[in-house]
């Protein structure tokens, strides 16, 4: 009977406890994605009123748009920054869930509240200067609401879903509206607005990849080798770096069919820095390994961080 009672309550300790490190998870990334979209939305409205807006420049995506929109009917480009964004909302609803679109639609609303009530100083009317900083600007707004988990720019959703639903990709369908939308400013503006507004993009678009996909470039790295037991040592004493093993079997090389002989398969993941290093120190245990080196977007937990040695 006591045995019963005491596992009952160790059961119901281990359950409080549980729940307590799901909520302190839960509470900690909240506070991070306020946090990112935040400074998002900051650094976008930044972005579009100390250098976009004043030089009548545009951008690509929904935010264009809007910009667009706002130049040739004198309309205040909050008003469309709203309404452009309200159908790929409703589509992200149904394709990416309710915290998504409930982040998405505050960062929105709060990007509009910030480009009509924040004094941003105009910076500059140097041509160049607005198209490279205003887009460096506009893209570590929208890459840091990203990693809020929203979005600043609702044609990111629509790509998701017509990628879903065709053989196109989301970089080929996002690439496809911009052209329509750089031309109808070529159309409306001028042709110089639309070259400009393309290096805004670009700009844009290079400082939300660098954002989201941080720094470091990752690469995934398999080995195959007879000799894996010596590679795995070189890996995790050499480069302080984490390697999982597994198991499989030969199939056709350069011997013919071995189906029968068992060998250990490595991975490991480097830094993209770091693939020359780990190429000469396992050509130099097995000149004849076998190795496939791929891009990673990103990455969480594990040995990812070079650990200090003990030497």
């Amino acid at each position: 009977m006591s045995n019963n009672l005491s596992m009952n309550q160790g059961m119901i300790s281990y359950r409080r406890t549980r729940d307590f490190l799901r909520k302190r998870t839960f509470l900690i990334r909240s506070i991070k994605d306020i946090l990112f979209l935040s400074l998002g939305v900051l650094s976008a409205g930044f972005g579009l009123e100390s250098f976009l807006i004043p030089n009548k420049f545009i951008d690509g995506g929904a935010t264009g748009i809007s910009l667009l929109l706002s130049e040739i009917t004198a309309y205040p480009l909050p008003l469309f920054l709203v309404l452009v964004n309200i159908p790929f909302i409703l589509l992200g609803f149904n394709q990416l869930g309710k915290w998504f679109v409930i982040k998405t639609i505050l960062a929105i609303i709060g990007l509009a509240i910030c480009v009509t009530a924040v004094p941003y100083p105009v910076i500059t009317s140097d041509k160049l200067l607005v198209a490279v900083f205003g887009g460096f600007f506009l893209g570590a707004g929208i890459g840091l609401a990203v990693r809020g988990g929203g979005v600043l720019d609702g044609t990111e959703i629509l790509a998701i879903f017509i990628s879903r639903k065709t053989s196109m990709s989301v970089g080929d369908t996002i690439f496809l509206i911009n052209v329509i939308i750089f031309s109808v400013a070529a159309y409306f503006l001028s042709i110089e607005t639309a070259f400009y507004s393309i290096l805004i993009y670009f700009s844009a678009s290079k400082t939300l990849t660098f954002l989201i996909e941080g720094i470091e470039e990752y690469i995934g790295v398999t080995i195959i080798s007879p000799k894996s037991e010596e590679i795995f040592s070189m890996v995790t004493e050499k480069l302080g770096r984490g390697i999982t093993v597994y198991k499989g079997k030969r199939g056709f090389g350069k011997k013919g069919h071995s189906h029968s002989e068992e060998m250990s398969i490595l991975y490991t993941v480097v830094t993209r820095l770091e693939t020359s290093r780990l190429q000469t120190q396992v050509e130099a245990i097995d000149p004849n390994a076998f190795i496939i080196m791929h891009n990673i977007k990103d990455t969480k937990g594990g040995m990812i961080k070079k650990r200090p040695l003990a030497h």
